[in-house]
């Protein structure tokens, strides 16, 4: 299989509205409204067995449908900033279900996620965008807000190894409906 990762995935109604924050932002590289979502946890390349054990293992979740709020825009990046992104408004919910996600994969032996779980919808990867940059597009629209919507499912996609934005490919879908 190739590069895996869990997430949420973006309603059309949404994707439409980030799409809108498209622009204005030079040196930025601007993901499809198709390939929008929320990463529950990064995964990586593995091999075929193992990605049968995590399909297996992530069908053991049993959750209830999740409410989502995107409020707030932000960027990541050291120094330069790497991406600029929707803020997922944090929610134990949310927080159970990506913590059970990683102890599940931890049990696997995969690596344990390095960083701290900070939910977002990336929007642009910024190539060559200075922090000046990003700074001017998110006082220009740092107040966005979209609808929250509820989350029935979480799924396992599948992407391209490439410099990240996609596309991605659902390979499995879990209903979340304890």
């Amino acid at each position: 299989m190739p590069r895996l990762f869990t997430g949420l995935e973006i309603p059309s109604e949404t994707g439409l509205m980030l799409s809108m924050l498209r622009g204005g932002l030079r040196g930025a590289r601007w993901i499809d409204p198709e390939n929008y979502h929320l990463t529950l946890r990064f995964i990586g390349d593995i091999d075929d067995r193992t990605a049968d054990e995590v399909v297996a293992a992530l069908d053991r979740i049993r959750r209830d449908p999740i409410e989502i709020r995107l409020t707030g825009l932000g960027s990541f990046g050291n120094g330069k900033p790497h991406a600029v992104w929707a803020r997922v408004e944090p929610s134990p919910q949310l927080a159970e279900l990506q913590a059970e996600q990683e102890r599940i994969l931890q049990r696997l032996h995969l690596p344990a996620e390095r960083r701290k779980y900070i939910p977002h919808v990336t929007v642009a990867r910024c190539k060559t965008s200075t922090n000046e940059d990003v700074a001017k597009w998110l006082s220009e629209r740092g107040n966005f807000q979209a609808p929250p919507f509820i989350a029935g499912r979480f799924v396992l996609f599948s992407a391209k190894a490439s410099v990240g934005g996609g596309p991605y490919l659902v390979e499995e879908a879990y209903p979340l409906a304890a």
